[in-house]
């Protein structure tokens, strides 16, 4: 109670004590409970080339490619992988609340996964195809991981992902926007020309690719993220094809595959999708 006009007067609260009391209360079945919590949500990431005895032996790598989300990964399945130019090395296997992944190979278009291929011919240039949720607090363990397995000299870093064009600020009506396009966001390092506008202020990027661009920028590592802006969630022909002015970026201009063959691998890829998601209608 005041006892003048004007007195400040500090309510009583045990939301302080309530807190400190929970943790004194911590009993060992709590503290076992947390401890399994935090392994199951540990990644893990699986190298295939590491199995020939040299384990501590990082990977020269000139060039990473990282498509997170799963039109960027159907970009990259349709006008760059190829079973006869490329190898799967790794894999990526975590667990959270929204997905689940395993350490198989075999993956279907609807699946969660994160693959990691290598171009036969040139093993120093590594993919990455990511569809699976990063939750916040297990990308740090994923950028330690992944990139602790690589030479960061000579490294470039290029990664695509999606975004809903609503999250996309302007002083325009997003109503007036032709969508899907791409903008692109990049370290102080990288220094080749971008396929598509920089990305305005004050738009941000987020999750993963931010985790993986700002990685890039503390490590002084040449990076670009190319981010498509698009109102479609699924598998999506359009926003696939947003992403085909890349294919003349320096880093991907020599790994396209010819486009009629592209063509026809995306139909078949959006087909198999569109037949197995029909199960669950």
């Amino acid at each position: 109670m005041a006892t003048f006009f004007g007195e400040v007067v500090v309510a009583p609260s045990r939301a302080g004590l309530d807190e400190e009391e929970e943790a004194r209360e911590e009993t060992p079945e709590d503290r076992e409970i947390r401890r399994e919590i935090e392994k199951k949500r540990e990644v893990d990431v699986l190298w295939t080339w590491r199995s020939g005895g040299c384990a501590e032996e990082p990977l020269v790598c000139s060039r990473f490619i990282v498509a997170i989300g799963r039109n960027a990964a159907a970009f990259l399945s349709s006008f760059i992988l190829d079973s006869v130019c490329w190898e799967v090395v790794g894999v990526v296997k975590l667990w959270n609340e929204w997905c689940r992944t395993s350490s198989t190979t075999n993956v279907l278009p609807t699946d969660s996964f994160c693959l990691f291929y290598r171009l036969i011919s040139d093993p120093t240039v590594l993919l990455c195809q990511c569809s699976c949720y990063v939750a916040e607090d297990q990308q740090f363990q994923w950028l330690e991981k992944v990139f602790g397995s690589m030479q960061k000299k000579g490294l470039q870093v290029t990664i695509l992902s999606t975004c809903p064009v609503a999250d996309y600020k302007t002083q325009e009506s997003t109503l007036t926007l032709v969508s899907p396009f791409l903008r692109a966001l990049k370290t102080k390092e990288f220094q080749e020309q971008v396929c598509c506008p920089l990305l305005e202020q004050p738009n941000i990027v987020r999750d993963l690719p931010a985790a993986v661009l700002s990685y890039c920028q503390v490590w002084q590592i040449p990076a670009v993220l190319y981010q498509c802006y698009t109102d479609v969630i699924k598998l999506d022909t359009v926003t696939i094809e947003a992403f085909k002015p890349l294919l003349s970026s320096k880093v991907l201009k020599s790994l396209a595959k010819d486009s009629s063959e592209s063509t026809k691998i995306l139909k078949k890829f959006l087909t198999t999708s569109d037949t197995h998601n029909n199960i669950y209608i």
